[in-house]
């Protein structure tokens, strides 16, 4: 036998619940699409700029010590790591 009380609060509470998030959402609205867009533009640059400029750092020093890829590769690498760390802060930013 199941108890009415019991799936009468779970029922209330999941009422509750919907009622909090219907009110969250008219305080604050979805940005447009043009927005969302944006932000994907940023996020691509945030992360692409530091690997192109790990590309000219490692062309230039790969010219200097003629070396052929030995530091292009490796900067390469380190860019991409400061432009997803510059596109997670970005995002996690209060």
């Amino acid at each position: 036998m199941t108890d009415d009380r019991n799936d009468t609060d779970h029922t209330a509470e999941a009422a509750r619940r919907t009622r909090e998030r219907d009110r969250m959402g008219r305080e604050t609205p979805e940005p447009p699409l043009g927005a969302r867009l944006g932000q994907i533009g940023i996020l691509g640059w945030a992360i692409v700029t530091p690997m192109l400029l790990g590309v000219v750092l490692g062309r230039l020093a790969d010219r200097h010590f003629e070396t052929g890829t030995f530091f292009t590769a490796p900067a390469i690498m380190i860019g991409a790591g400061i432009g997803f760390h510059a596109a997670w802060k970005w995002m996690h930013r209060p």
